[in-house]
């Protein structure tokens, strides 16, 4: 039996073609550096055929410390790869006409191969131009390398660069995710698995996708060494240290609550469906989320920047404290207000 019989591949298949199509009609990949001279941040976007963005004014960055100019006509990858996504969604059509497994596996192989081959050669694009530097360059680090990460968040000297799929990519993501349902659809059928079993792998794969999509945690804070985001000083008291940990995975920290409600309040888009955490006075290295800690507030606190609120995890462990300095409890939405 070596024919797809079943209607559910191929409805999985003509999905993946369209979102491929479409994919080209989008950004595929997205680079954003922010840094306190660009509060809004600069993005450079990466389509299937062209650079889009703020390419000139990272080119005149580039130029300082000596990268070299981006320029879209000297990516080879930029004439091919609308080939090549146009034939992926092509070939999803033939093997939904020729219904042959085989076809199915060889399309699903090749797809992933070329996603591989395309990654590393993004890590080659973006290794070449943060080592290879211009020695006369005006700026010059002794051996510092500005090599965006692959994907993920880097701290390259004063910018901070995040390396993410775009919409295109997303949907390209997507369409493999899709070829991949359709070859183990299949597969099920081949074997002809019992349908209490097939129920079973269906809940632990969905149990897994949940796991693996819990949001990453924000970084640890690092005492005496790292600095407050919004003030400069260095957090040397972690009992009112606190985070804000943004939707793209990179985190800010102050050494008082109350720098974090003024960096909060200065960076409206950073802070967008942010993470917002503060220190357990009772313990230097558990970061509890804003909304659900309990606070104090008084004279006799005395945090570091004047803030004079403290964070606990529970009413009960805030009370002794409450009473020997003299505080008040206060809501989070009164601080955050």
């Amino acid at each position: 039996m070596n024919t797809m019989k079943n209607s559910s591949p191929k409805i999985l298949l003509l999905f993946a073609g369209i979102l491929l199509v479409v994919s080209l009609f989008y950004p595929i990949w997205r680079i954003e550096l922010d840094a306190p001279q660009y509060p809004e941040g600069l993005a450079l976007t990466i389509h299937a055929n062209k650079m889009g963005g703020d390419v000139d004014i990272i080119n005149g960055l580039n130029h300082y410390i000596g990268m070299k100019t981006l320029h879209a006509d000297e990516f080879i990858e930029f004439t091919i790869l609308p080939y090549i996504i146009s034939s992926f969604a092509l070939a999803c059509l033939v093997v939904i006409f020729i219904k042959k497994k085989k076809a199915l596996h060889l399309l699903f192989g090749a797809f992933v191969l070329f996603g591989v081959i395309a990654m590393i050669d993004f890590w080659r694009w973006e290794y070449n131009y943060g080592h290879n530097l211009d020695p006369t360059a005006a700026i010059i680090v002794p051996g510092m390398a500005y090599q965006p990460p692959l994907i993920g968040f880097k701290q390259l000297l004063n910018f901070g660069a995040y390396s993410i799929p775009d919409v295109g990519g997303w949907l390209f993501i997507v369409s493999g995710l899709l070829m991949a349902t359709a070859v183990f659809l299949i597969y099920l059928k081949t074997k002809r698995m019992k349908k209490q079993n097939i129920s079973v792998v269906v809940i632990l794969a969905l149990l897994f996708s949940f796991s693996s999509c819990q949001p990453k945690q924000p970084d640890a804070i690092k005492i005496n060494t790292d600095n407050c985001d919004n003030c400069g000083m260095t957090i040397s008291n972690p009992k009112f240290a606190a985070v804000l940990f943004t939707s793209k995975g990179r985190t800010y920290k102050f050494d008082d609550i109350s720098c974090l409600l003024v960096y909060k309040n200065d960076n409206i888009e950073k802070a967008n469906g942010a993470g917002l955490y503060v220190t357990n006075f009772l313990n230097d290295n558990q970061l509890l989320p804003a909304e659900k800690a309990v606070y104090i507030i008084g004279d006799n606190v005395k945090s570091p920047m004047g803030g004079n609120i403290a964070a606990f995890e529970n009413k009960e462990s805030a009370n002794k404290y409450a009473i020997d300095l003299s505080a008040e409890f206060i809501d989070w939405s009164a601080i955050n207000n």
